[in-house]
């Protein structure tokens, strides 16, 4: 079923980061809005995960802006309840029990608000309860964030990796899941390699390289530009576009 849009909004404004010499990001714009599903590509060292953590907080940028929902996140950490994230690595306490991490999240929690359990039914986590997070695998571990990404029912969700280590039940529960929340009008921000996945679950997409923002459109525009009907292909050939015009203008 169908839902209005949300009306949530993430907009960057040319947004540098700089780790020493290195410029992780240069002069990033982008407007994020509800109702869509983003696509975050590039490859291993482009700033994808800066970009991710500057979004959350856990990175300050050097210079320019983040705003959420019309309002700056510099020393602002209340819009973070609205955001689900699920990191590509989630690292938890080693000898804390599963059922005890999920049960700590609903306490810190102060809403009163219905939550949203249906991967953890899914994933049968509820199993496992007492199970202690080093004698889980990295695939459970895949699980645990995902329960907790989704758990409280955020307009926002920010997913890096998501599928990374799943077996292939697992990934299309989430995919179905993920594909459902698309639908009920949430902004979802999706970094992945796995480009088949980000075809299913994306409406747009951002390509980052060397920190700057290389393309930002829909999946479909790309598609038609590039003449290419598969999003992998797509990436591909605009990449190459932009090497032989850079070789060009030389």
């Amino acid at each position: 079923m169908n839902h209005l849009p949300c009306d949530h909004m993430i907009s960057i404004y040319q947004v540098n980061k700089n780790f020493g010499k290195l410029h992780a990001l240069s002069g990033v714009s982008l407007e994020l809005k509800g109702g869509k599903s983003y696509a975050l590509i590039g490859p291993n060292g482009s700033g994808k995960t800066t970009l991710i953590k500057s979004i959350l907080g856990m990175v300050v940028p050097t210079s320019g802006e983040i705003i959420f929902d019309g309002k700056s996140i510099r020393n602002d950490w209340k819009y973070r309840e609205k955001i689900g994230y699920m990191p590509q690595i989630g690292r938890y306490p080693d000898n804390m029990r599963i059922g005890q991490l999920i049960d700590m999240m609903q306490n810190i929690r102060t809403a009163d608000i219905p939550m949203d359990e249906e991967l953890i039914d899914a994933f049968k986590l509820y199993k496992i309860y007492d199970k202690r997070m080093h004698a889980m695998s990295g695939g459970t571990r895949q699980k645990v964030s995902a329960a907790l990404a989704f758990l409280f029912k955020p307009p926002v969700l920010i997913l890096d990796e998501p599928t990374a280590g799943l077996d292939p039940v697992s990934v299309e529960v989430l995919k179905e899941k993920i594909i459902r929340e698309k639908q009920a009008g949430k902004l979802l921000l999706i970094s992945s390699h796995i480009l088949s996945d980000l075809d299913e679950l994306s409406t747009e997409v951002v390509y980052i390289f060397e920190g700057k923002v290389q393309y930002n459109n829909s999946i479909e525009s790309l598609k038609e530009e590039t003449g290419e009907k598969r999003l992998g292909k797509a990436i591909a050939c605009m990449i190459n576009q932009k090497e032989l015009l850079a070789s060009v203008s030389e």
